[in-house]
């Protein structure tokens, strides 16, 4: 039910977990693998490791901020990692870093020769500005994929940044230089929160910022590359829940990757996410995910395609949760007024915008067309 191809290669299920220090070697690999993740991905190899700064890592209740650059195993010791990752049996992806795309080149060799199934060309840190320059220049993305393509013989995905003016056209780059996937999207550069009596902010410098504040982003980046370039896709942004991998996998990913999540929550929170997918296509009678793929993207519409005829909200008879008023509070045009369970519309001022539908703890509201 939930056995994907991705890229060629066959995993019992769609969920990955991301590049990141809880995958900074081969035992955490391992035990990411053993939770029940369908792939991992390895931190970001690079060809000279550095120092972490402490501290590097920020989070509230929706997400988290990080300054961890790569991982801090040298090159070489990346043979006797891959070796421990590997004895779980599963599939593990090699991210790697680097300035050039002869550096990359030999990057990705390397840990094909130690037994990488794939490889994960990280092209944008939040923290390192001229990498992220990186991900915006479709042409400077287009020979590092070539050159690595060129220089191993399993399957090249490429991680997206959201940082960039034209994300389509950096995926299509990708496929033209013989990329088999990508990543969408990695972390956004910026600043969690700011200390009020300290005047600190959450981390001493910019980094990058994950969990629910990225998922909108990650969200209509896939839907942007889904609708625009034929490549399979990983979705990666903000997934703490089955729900949130669906809604990826109906804008259009294959895949998806958890990151955050297990970071804060640990790796037991891939197997709760892995077990209700499968719940939620026991339920929705869907024998393969495959089947849901894309599917919301009929229903996602260019501006200019929008409906501007009248519409006004409606209230059904599903009773109000006691003491709410969020949508007599929200609604900007006075147009709703609540007596008990009783909800009134007037539809002369009522305008359609569909606020008060959206923040309805009940559904009581809809908008009708």
């Amino acid at each position: 039910m939930l056995e994907t191809t991705f890229l060629g290669m066959k995993l019992p299920n769609p969920v990955m977990v991301a590049a990141g220090p809880w995958n900074r070697d081969g035992k955490g690999l391992k035990e990411s693998l053993e939770a029940g993740a369908g792939a991992v991905v390895t931190e970001s190899i690079v060809s000279d490791t550095m120092l972490d700064v402490r501290p590097r890592i920020s989070c509230d209740r929706l997400g988290a901020q990080n300054i961890r650059m790569y991982s801090d195993i040298q090159v070489e010791g990346w043979e006797r990692e891959m070796d421990i990752a590997k004895s779980a049996g599963g599939v593990v992806i090699a991210s790697v870093s680097g300035h050039t795309p002869s550096e990359l080149a030999y990057l990705a060799s390397k840990m094909e020769r130690f037994g990488a199934d794939a490889i994960e060309l990280s092209v944008s840190n939040p923290a390192a500005e001229s990498l992220e320059v990186v991900a915006s220049h479709a042409d400077i993305l287009f020979d590092m994929t070539k050159e690595v393509v060129s220089a191993v013989s399993i399957p090249v995905m490429v991680k997206l940044s959201q940082n960039t003016t034209n994300i389509s056209k950096v995926a299509k780059a990708v496929k033209a230089a013989g990329g088999s996937g990508v990543t969408a999207i990695n972390t956004v550069r910026g600043i969690l929160g700011v200390d009020l009596e300290k005047a600190e902010p959450s981390l001493s410098t910019y980094g990058g910022i994950s969990g629910e504040y990225i998922r909108p982003l990650g969200l209509a980046s896939v839907a942007t590359i889904a609708q625009t370039t034929d490549i399979p896709i990983c979705g990666v942004g903000g997934i703490s829940s089955a729900e949130n991998a669906l809604e990826y996998m109906m804008l259009g990913a294959s895949t998806v990757q958890v990151g955050t999540e297990v970071m804060i929550k640990g790796k037991e929170s891939i197997r709760k996410i892995v077990q209700n997918l499968e719940i939620w296509a026991q339920n929705h009678n869907v024998k393969n995910l495959s089947e849901i793929r894309g599917k919301a993207l009929d229903n996602l519409k260019a501006f200019d395609e929008m409906k501007f005829e009248p519409a006004v909200s409606h209230a059904n008879g599903v009773p109000c949760k006691e003491n709410c008023n969020l949508c007599v509070n929200a609604c900007m045009y006075n147009a709703i007024s609540r007596s008990g369970d009783s909800i009134r519309i007037d539809r002369s001022k009522c305008t359609g915008c569909g606020l008060c539908a959206s923040i309805c703890p009940a559904k009581k509201l809809k908008i009708d067309l």
